[in-house]
């Protein structure tokens, strides 16, 4: 019985995702895993930034299917602006072979939830010259649907590809954990 209780004591252990301190990643910002998400700031903060790189802590999750890059083919990020604490969320579609049909509607559903439509260019729009990133409009009641959930799935209208429409399913363990070491790490910059 001893065994069994230690056996079973060492799966956990093995199975649960890692929790990791905060690192110094050799790109030049500070990172932190939790559970399958991945969180950094970078080490400055350049306010004419085109892109939010320069301005904000960003928090990713992908799908396991992967794109020639060794990329995950579809990645959500939430987004924490450095300079005025603004939260955002998009979804990006990197994939080789098709890409999203923005004449419909991406659908999002959480665990146990309705499914709700999100419109191109009402509820979703692209930014900083990007073509494949695609901004929720309305970030914040998201962002607190995802720290209570446990996942989420996007359905995603798609061109190219062999199928009109792509399911993706991605982990929401993380979120609360990514978006506290933003929060802490923010204003931890070399220079500014």
């Amino acid at each position: 019985m001893r065994k069994a209780i230690c056996l079973c004591f060492a799966l956990l252990l093995v199975t649960q995702p890692a929790f990791a301190d905060p690192f110094h990643h050799p790109s030049g910002e500070w990172r932190e895993y939790s559970r399958d998400w991945l969180a950094a700031c970078p080490d400055t903060i350049v306010e004419d930034s085109v892109g939010y790189y320069g301005t904000s802590c960003f928090a990713s999750t992908g799908s396991q299917d992967l794109n020639g890059a060794g990329q995950p083919n579809y990645k959500l990020t939430m987004l924490l602006n450095r300079l005025d604490g603004e939260l955002g969320l998009f979804f990006a579609v990197q994939a080789d072979t098709f890409e999203a049909d923005q004449a419909r509607p991406v659908v999002l559903a959480f665990d146990g939830e309705r499914p709700r439509s999100y419109v191109f260019g009402r509820d979703l729009e692209t930014r900083f010259n990007t073509i494949n990133e695609y901004y929720f409009v309305e970030a914040d009641p998201l962002i607190e649907r995802m720290i209570a959930g446990n996942n989420l799935t996007l359905i995603i209208p798609v061109t190219g590809g062999s199928e009109p429409q792509r399911r993706v399913t991605l982990s929401l363990q993380g979120v609360a954990a990514s978006l506290d070491f933003m929060k802490a790490y923010a204003r931890r910059v070399a220079q500014y």
